[in-house]
């Protein structure tokens, strides 16, 4: 070991000494000084590292306040470094993200800032798929479906199996025909990131769990074609209908969707949440444009002044935003 390699070690051993005294503040705050000195040296590698290994040393003690600190504080020495994510820069960041108590509140904070700088600093304008996947993973072993959802829809081509199974677990809690209300929340949510196939993947998972828990008790039909197999849910349609979304939107047909929708539209009329997800994914995949509401105060005023109302110019009104899945949702590992 160097000379400057065995001066780190050294201040990090009596840093944790600190720890094991129980002077937590004391070596946080310390901490913070020599990272900082490190820092403004742009001594990256100094600073890093302590800061990974007292935070670990905090975290590990049960210090989740401080060690969250001294955790947010290595990912903001990453941004001045200009660290680009790889194996090493996330290996560090999630041993770290594993330690903290699911209670601890500076947890939340710090997995955002992780985010932001693989967004960056990396290739994924939405974060690292492997960092999504990871909290989102936590997330789903805690039972918190709603943060669980956020990362894990933007994860690997493992998180739709995590994904699935959080919701039917979620599902179980409530009633047999709810079904495909749970299982939209993947299916529809990932169709709207572009994954086609971790959509279909989630579809095929829940519904493979939901035959084997209610085995006889749903009236399943399987129906073959020339161009598709097809399980059909006489008790839970919206399901169905999921299941031949999926089958359209691979066929990219607008008429298929058109009658699909017009087959289930008094029942998709009862679930209000669906009712924008699907006019996305309709002109996603079919070119099918959400019809525009009108209003005849405007369309009077445009009449008089030979343009868009409200003021917008004559060659066609404000400029609606193309329907695609959100710049922050771009096409992460593993999708079609």
């Amino acid at each position: 070991m160097s000379a400057k390699g065995d001066k780190i070690e050294k201040i990090i051993a009596r840093l944790q000494a600190r720890i094991g005294e129980g002077q937590f503040y004391e070596a946080q705050q310390q901490t913070r000084v020599v990272a900082a000195r490190y820092t403004k040296a742009s001594n990256w590698d100094a600073a890093i590292n302590i800061l990974y290994n007292v935070a670990q040393s905090l975290l590990k003690a049960g210090q989740g306040g401080s060690g969250g600190d001294l955790c947010i504080l290595l990912v903001d020495t990453y941004k001045q470094a200009e660290l680009k994510p790889d194996s090493v820069t996330k290996g560090r960041l999630l041993t770290c993200l594993r330690l903290f108590d699911s209670e601890e509140p500076t947890r939340k904070t710090y997995i955002g800032e992780m985010i932001s700088w693989s967004s960056k600093f990396g290739e994924y304008p939405a974060g690292d798929p492997e960092l999504h996947h990871v909290a989102g993973s936590l997330y789903a072993e805690e039972h918190e479906p709603y943060e669980a959802e956020k990362h894990l829809l933007l994860g690997t081509k493992d998180s739709a199996k995590v994904l699935a199974h959080m919701e039917y677990e979620w599902f179980k809690e409530d009633d047999a025909h709810t079904a495909a209300l749970y299982a939209g929340r993947a299916i529809l949510a990932y169709l709207l990131t572009g994954n086609v196939q971790a959509a279909t993947a989630c579809y095929r998972l829940f519904t493979s769990a939901l035959n084997q828990d209610k085995q006889g008790q749903l009236g399943v039909q399987d129906v073959s074609s020339t161009t598709a197999d097809i399980r059909i849910y006489p008790s839970i349609p919206l399901l169905n209908f999921l299941g031949l979304l999926l089958l359209a939107v691979q066929r990219a047909n607008a008429d298929t969707y058109k009658q699909l929708h017009n087959k289930y539209a008094s029942l998709l009329a009862e679930v209000q949440a669906w009712h924008e997800p699907l006019e996305m994914i309709a002109e996603m995949y079919f070119r099918i444009q959400k019809p525009r509401q009108s209003n005849p105060l405007m369309d009077m005023m445009s009449g008089f002044f030979g343009g868009g109302g409200g003021g917008a110019p004559a060659s066609g009104g404000a400029k609606r935003p193309a329907v695609n899945a959100p710049p922050s949702m771009p096409a992460a590992e593993g999708l079609d």
